[in-house]
């Protein structure tokens, strides 16, 4: 996605993958939605439609939930409201940051803030053994929040470009650094089940794609222990509290965001022959982007190209010289992404040569990096991981779903050179009840980045979380068996 300067653009992906969890979600109510989602229909589900059977608990091992419960009313659910009050925007984490990285000393763990900016690094060393990192990202919306809910954000703020307005965790990252704290106590209590390292992240700015990578560049892998294993989660409105749904392999797509400045020969739109036409030349060019996907990629190597905007003309009568097209492009592998890349230019090119442009005079096209890279779920991590989380709340409740054309910047955590295998996981956000009333009444559930969404129930969503990465985090630390 690339520095992501508007804010609609990162919108415009969560949606998509949004879109895309909803069926799930709409798969375990009494009765069909009337409406399809229109931006992605996934995902396909290896569960039995009807009512998903609700979440277990193992067979005589319960306490891990209970002391969780127990954290969550004692600790958690302050510090939840008090974030959910307080969200800042991106690159601004200033005041969340501090208050994440006083919860997490307190609990003993070696905390350097700072870093990528807002950045917060938690380590414990917990003898010899695999490091595994867990993120969790920081940053709110620039929305007005209409949720109603008593601790409901009334906070303004202004952004690094001087823009002011209304904030809200809109995107449910509040749950994520509230259960980052609940994991990280229930890691300490539980030092005796486990060695090796835990680096717990705090990642400013999710939200425009460039915290993952401002860390990595301010030395994330070298000034702390570098991880055998990567892991996160999102909560998500379209997936029912109770349950988690995952991707193995590519889970989300390379996201980049290409410019196109056409140019022309303006003059007066009486007498066309005497210009060239950059509005007529944009459209000839959208027009032959299409056929990028349809006809130059296998119809088994997902691909998009959407053009999202056209800036070009003042009036009726003047044919103008420029237009500046703006547009998205999605892809999983390196491959595809790059010849869907380059063949944006050759078509750009190649339709004004064709309009009889000289070379000096072609579109310009400007590829915005850094760009957000395909996530990638190791198959193997992803495998230990789904069997832990079933064994602590059963089958049923943990869902295998398709692969969307989102993106996220977690992606950047595996993107380097170490290639560290990275996994991340969806909680649900809302009942299963308010979910097959919005399905009865034929009306979409308010969904990630909306000013109506907050968790239905914070408290099954946090603590799903803390016991799932939990139960993970037990698992990948597990001292080796003798014998």
């Amino acid at each position: 996605m690339g520095p992501a300067e508007d804010y609609g653009n990162w919108t415009d992906m969560k949606r998509q993958f949004l879109c895309a969890v909803a069926t799930l979600a709409l798969m375990a109510c009494s009765q069909p939605p009337a409406e399809t989602p229109t931006e992605a229909d996934i995902p396909s589900s290896t569960a039995a439609a009807g009512t998903v059977a609700p979440a277990v608990v193992a067979p005589g091992d319960d306490a891990l939930r209970a002391a969780i419960a127990a954290d969550y009313t004692a600790n958690l659910q302050s510090l939840y409201e008090h974030f959910h009050a307080n969200p800042e925007l991106s690159l601004m984490e200033v005041e969340t940051a501090a208050r994440l990285s006083a919860e997490l000393r307190a609990l003993g763990y070696e905390v350097t803030e700072g870093v990528g900016g807002t950045g917060i690094v938690a380590v414990l060393a917990n003898g010899d053994g695999p490091t595994v990192m867990m993120r969790a990202d920081m940053d709110a919306l620039p929305l007005e929040e209409q949720t109603g809910v008593p601790y409901a954000s009334t906070v303004t703020g202004t952004d690094r470009r001087g823009l002011e307005s209304h904030v809200m965790h809109a995107c449910a990252h509040d749950t994520h650094i509230t259960a980052l704290v609940g994991t990280a106590r229930q890691m300490m209590e539980q030092r005796d089940q486990w060695a090796g390292t835990l680096v717990l992240i705090g990642q400013p700015a999710e939200e425009i794609g460039l915290g993952a990578g401002m860390m990595i560049e301010d030395g994330l892998f070298e000034r702390f222990p570098l991880p055998d294993y990567n892991l996160s989660f999102h909560t998500f409105s379209g997936i029912p509290t109770g349950h988690i749904a995952y991707v193995p392999g590519y889970a989300m797509a390379n996201v980049d965001s290409v410019d196109i400045t056409v140019h022309g020969r303006g003059g007066h739109g009486a007498y066309p022959q005497t210009t060239k036409d950059p509005i007529f030349l944009s459209a000839q060019i959208i027009t032959a982007l299409q056929s990028l996907v349809s006809r130059e990629l296998s119809p088994l190597d997902p691909g998009v190209v959407t053009v999202g905007a056209i800036h070009g003309g003042t009036k009726h009568n003047i044919i103008s010289d420029e237009v500046h097209l703006q547009l998205t492009v999605r892809s999983y592998t390196d491959e595809v992404r790059g010849h869907l890349l380059d063949g944006i230019e050759r078509i750009a090119h190649g339709q004004a040569a064709s309009y009889g442009l000289t070379p000096e005079e072609y579109p310009d096209v400007e590829v915005e990096l850094p760009y957000t890279p395909a996530m990638y779920n190791d198959p193997a991590l992803t495998a230990r991981a789904v069997a832990a989380m079933e064994a602590r709340f059963g089958a049923g409740a943990v869902t295998e779903a398709s692969p969307v054309m989102g993106g996220e910047d977690f992606a950047q955590f595996h993107r380097t050179e170490a290639a560290i295998p990275s996994f991340m996981f969806w909680v649900g956000g809302t009942t299963q009840e308010r979910l097959e009333d919005f399905a009865a009444r034929n009306v979409a559930a308010p969904s990630n980045h909306s000013p109506l969404f907050a968790p239905d129930d914070p408290q099954a969503s946090i603590t799903m979380a803390i016991e799932a990465s939990t139960a993970v985090a037990l698992d990948l630390l597990a001292p080796p068996t003798e014998g």
